[in-house]
């Protein structure tokens, strides 16, 4: 008995270091059987691993070479974003991310600007003028400029006043005659308070104004502040030559100013 006994003593750590062994092996088995297999491979093969060569006639087997593995390891950098997200690998047949949403809204597609209307006929039915409006400005002088004498049946709307219609005093002016005969504004002393003047624009509104008033002034008093100056409503001007004609300098002495008042605006 004290042989085997011995024997039995002799055994035990073998046995002991076995057991824990094949303990070992056990554990490592069941976690492999529950780790998930990455997919875009064979089963339970590494993306892009080389399969091993088996042994022959006590070989050993040769070392698998992991192909790729660089697609599996990100920048710390890139990833989801966000507190304490952890990055995650993308698979290597994964398409590529879309791209980002801008933060900022693009900037719109610049709009042309609106047309400025402007006035582009006149109709005073009681001196019977139905005329063209062109566009006049101040000349080197300051003085106001007229449509040429060329064309007598042609108006000029000053581009620095407001659109007839608009707030403020809108000024139009015209011939009263040239050398051939009478022009635009020949008849234009011979309104009154009360009579209707139309004023038609290229927006197609049609504003109608009344005759508030018209006087004749000589043009070394010209009245600049009453023709001129602002106003709280729409107001229209009518301006031509008056008086005595005076033949050296080639010009009338007076101005025939017609006032007159927005009244009502169509379209």
């Amino acid at each position: 008995m004290s042989e085997q006994k011995k024997a039995m003593n002799r055994a035990l750590p073998g046995l002991l270091v076995a057991g824990s062994l094949a303990g070992v092996v056990a554990v490592t088995v069941g976690v492999l059987q529950l780790a998930p297999r990455v997919e875009g491979g064979p089963s339970g093969v590494l993306a892009g691993a080389a399969e091993p060569r088996q042994a022959e006639n006590g070989e050993q087997p040769t070392p698998i070479e992991i192909q790729n593995a660089g697609a599996f390891m990100l920048s710390p950098t890139v990833g989801p974003g966000g507190k304490d997200v952890p990055l995650t690998p993308a698979k290597l047949e994964a398409p590529p991310p879309l791209a980002a949403v801008p933060t900022v809204a693009p900037i719109p597609p610049a709009k042309k600007a609106a047309k400025k209307a402007r006035p582009t006929r006149i109709k005073i039915p009681k001196i019977k003028v139905n005329a063209p409006i062109a566009g006049v400005t101040l000349d080197a002088k300051g003085a106001l400029g007229v449509p040429p004498l060329t064309k007598p049946n042609l108006t000029g709307w000053y581009r620095n006043s407001p659109i007839p219609g608009g707030i403020g005093p809108s000024i139009i002016n015209g011939h009263v005659n040239t050398r051939k005969g009478p022009a635009v504004f020949n008849r234009l002393a011979e309104l009154s308070k009360g009579d209707p003047i139309y004023v038609y624009r290229s927006d197609g509104k049609v504003t109608r104004f009344t005759v508030s008033g018209i006087e004749q002034v000589s043009k070394s008093t010209f009245p600049t502040n009453r023709v001129y100056g602002n106003t709280t409503d729409a107001q229209l001007r009518l301006v031509t030559c008056g008086g005595v004609y005076n033949k050296s300098a080639h010009h009338y002495a007076d101005n025939v100013i017609v006032y007159a008042t927005l009244s009502k605006k169509k379209g």
